[in-house]
């Protein structure tokens, strides 16, 4: 092997899609996902379910990756895994494996924050993507996480904001349930949203101090605004639906960023970068490039595939921590929860 080259296993296995990617030196040269499609019928992830499929997909998307990267697993430098924070089941499957493999090649071992690794995720090479500089404010949105963070260097990240109850994925999911719609309903409320008038029906925001989150109280005004609405007209949703979407979809960008407005004055920092599933979410996107006219910020937005739970992100922190032979060894566990 070339001893220039240093090639990482990502293995990624905290919720319900499994995925392993290779990366060389910061490049990503496959990134394999496989999700998991029984969850649709239950309108959300089933713990147990999610935690069989891993053990089903975790080595046919390893040889996968291996595959489409051209190499073999003798030529792999190091392994690094999601230890956490995620469901402990999915999570013990990757763990598990990781392991393993890692003792069966007799090579290092690299334990991954998920949601540093979300942040992270800007640092992988890519063609016509610029990476930001330090210090950074990070906002990382996903089906389990809300968070505002700041970004001193790759492993020098405080957490100023976060959600008190529920994360802004879990928001749009169970109100796309509450309107009919199938999980993951987050993509359709965006997809509806851009057809309709976004001030259409006023959504309460919540009123929270600093700079933390909640939307467990939207949630609530969401349904009993649809209860409402659907008794007096049994097809309120059908006649109404982008509307809806656009309004839930208006307040909820609203929320956001009046967040990191805050963040950004009281930190002076006016670089930002976005992470975690809803950053796919195109109200997200457009009012964050709106930012950069209002505001003065910077802001930095990573490729769709590297947005959702996915290996390469898990790959660039294993790479980061390659490079400051920071291992983990053995005894290592995984954990549901996890301290920043």
């Amino acid at each position: 092997m070339n001893p220039q080259k240093i090639y990482i296993l990502g293995i990624e296995s905290s919720c319900d899609d499994t995925s392993a990617a290779i990366l060389c030196n910061g490049k990503v040269l496959s990134n394999v996902v496989a999700s998991q499609k029984i969850h649709e019928q239950y309108g959300g992830v089933v713990p147990e379910l999610a935690s069989r499929a891993h053990q089903q997909n975790i080595v046919p998307v390893i040889d996968q990756a291996i595959q489409q990267a051209n190499i073999t697993k003798e030529d792999l430098s190091a392994i690094a895994f999601t230890r956490g924070p995620g469901l402990m089941g999915s999570l013990l499957v990757g763990t598990s494996f990781a392991k393993s493999l890692a003792l069966a090649l007799d090579i290092p071992l690299i334990d991954v924050n998920h949601m540093q690794a979300h942040i992270l995720a800007h640092f992988i090479e890519e063609e016509g993507y610029d990476t930001p500089e330090f210090p950074f404010l990070a906002m990382t949105i996903s089906g389990g996480h809300t968070q505002i963070v700041t970004v001193n260097d790759h492993f020098d990240m405080t957490v100023i904001g976060e959600t008190i109850d529920d994360a802004v994925g879990e928001a749009y999911d169970k109100s796309a349930k509450i309107l009919g719609l199938p999980y993951p309903g987050g993509p359709l409320i965006d997809k509806y949203a851009q057809l309709g008038n976004p001030k259409a029906f006023p959504f309460p925001k919540p009123k929270v101090g600093d700079l933390n989150f909640s939307f467990s109280g939207l949630k609530t005004a969401v349904l009993y605004f649809i209860q409402k609405k659907v008794k007096e007209n049994p097809n309120f949703i059908e006649e109404n639906l982008n509307d809806i979407c656009a309004s839930l979809q208006y307040t909820i960008v609203n929320i956001l960023i009046d967040k990191l407005k805050k963040a950004s004055k009281q930190t002076d920092i006016k670089s930002i970068a976005i992470g975690g599933g809803v950053s796919a979410n195109s109200g997200i996107r457009k009012a964050l490039k709106e930012g950069e006219q209002k505001y003065g910020w910077t802001t930095f937005i990573p490729q769709f595939e590297y947005t959702t739970d996915n290996a390469a992100m898990i790959g660039i922190v294993g790479y980061l921590k390659f490079l400051k032979n920071d291992f983990a060894d053995m005894s290592i566990v995984a954990k549901a929860r996890i301290k920043f």
